[in-house]
């Protein structure tokens, strides 16, 4: 069983009288790979500052070890942090980098010891040989080998990472997932990542905490949060899905569009009225006649792999993935397995998600150029960042 190495108890952050963070409870176990995942400005970053000694809580507290430490100094705990933007000296080589924090070290380190340190970290990040290297003219994931090299070299017992895949391209970004789980299991200690992204979240993760508006909505594997999401919010923010309303008549039986399906779940009152997730995944197109509904194509997009094909259905729209495409305007059937349908019990985030009406409209926005974050972002995104 994996021993718990820090805990955040009742923990709030106001700024400005405006609640950051809302009474969190949570703990991080010794050697696992935990993610916060969410939108931007929901508290994910405000809790690694926390942990790191950047912030101080307005209320609540943190353990460490069972240890209170909240006004305990960043230099003083255990736990590094690598950050976006890596923030190398590029006036010092590669090795001189990684071997920077070592230096303050005191009682201060014999230049053996600090050289074994190094050549032990070049090898754990896949960088022996680049030790001479001028780090401007490294690649992009280099220099964040080096980042992640710099922050281990002390020996931290926690490594904290905020977002530091964001400036990389998708290639190397999906390649530094599979580095970043290598490194954290062979060094076998805590790694904290804080991100957006949601497919960075389910490839590395032992445990994801998904955050929205300063409060956990899940705690989970990245399967279980995947495929049994607590509510709207967590079904639609992993992934896609289509969310409609319904009542569970029975155990094992679902009614949405007024026709009753099989499903998998129960514990449900009588007529109960929920939430039916749907994985776009998880939907068979098949001939009109043989269809369990009966809807018309009004979008496809070529995906590589697959097609993403919005379907109208009295007049909600569901998005569907499958490898063989349908024509705009063509009337399809659907069918979906019993495992196919997840009931959720109503939430406040009960019908705000899961219609594509807007689809086209959201690719279009994505695709423009002139798209600037708005004040509220952009004040966001300055208020989150780290204080030095």
């Amino acid at each position: 069983m994996s021993k718990e190495l820090i805990r955040l108890s009742g923990v709030s952050v106001a700024f400005d009288g405006e609640i950051v963070l809302d009474d969190m409870n949570i703990h991080f176990n010794d050697k696992e790979f935990l993610t916060l995942l969410g939108p931007s400005g929901c508290g994910k970053t405000t809790t690694l500052r926390i942990i790191g000694g950047f912030l101080v809580p307005t209320a609540g507290d943190v353990f460490f070890d069972n240890v209170r430490i909240n006004n305990v100094p960043p230099h003083k705990r255990q736990v590094n942090t690598v950050f976006q933007k890596y923030a190398l000296f590029p006036h010092l080589n590669v090795f001189e980098n990684i071997a920077f924090g070592l230096h303050l070290v005191r009682p201060k380190l014999s230049k053996k010891e600090i050289h074994d340190r190094v050549m032990e970290m070049l090898e754990i990040v896949s960088l022996k040989g680049f030790e001479n290297r001028s780090v401007s003219l490294l690649s992009g994931g280099q220099q964040q080998r080096v980042a992640i090299a710099r922050a281990l070299v002390n020996r931290p017992r926690v490594l904290l990472l905020d977002e530091p895949l964001g400036a990389l391209d998708l290639r190397l970004r999906k390649d530094m997932q599979n580095e970043l789980k290598r490194i954290q299991q062979a060094m076998e200690i805590t790694f904290i990542y804080v991100t957006h992204d949601q497919e960075e979240a389910l490839a590395m993760s032992d445990t994801v905490v998904v955050m929205n508006e300063g409060k956990i909505q899940q705690i989970g594997t990245p399967e279980d949060i995947y495929n049994e999401p607590e509510n709207a919010f967590v079904a639609d923010f992993i992934g896609e899905s289509n969310i409609v309303d319904g009542f569970m008549c029975a155990d094992k039986v679902v009614e949405i569009f007024g026709r009753k399906f099989e499903c998998v779940d129960g514990g449900f009152a009588p007529n109960e009225p929920v939430d039916v997730v749907i994985r776009p995944e998880d939907v068979d197109i098949v001939p009109e006649k043989d269809g369990m509904l009966t809807g018309t194509v009004t979008n496809i997009t070529f995906k590589g792999v697959h097609y993403d094909i919005i379907v109208d259905f009295k007049g909600f729209k569901w998005l569907i993935q499958s490898t063989d495409p349908s024509p705009v305007g063509a009337k399809i059937g659907i069918k979906i397995d019993p495992d196919g349908f997840h009931i959720m019990k109503k939430s406040r985030y009960s019908g705000m998600f899961g219609d594509y009406s807007s689809y086209s409209a959201e690719y279009d926005e994505i695709g423009d150029l002139e798209y600037e974050p708005s004040e509220n972002e952009a004040e966001l995104e300055e208020e989150m960042r780290y204080d030095f």
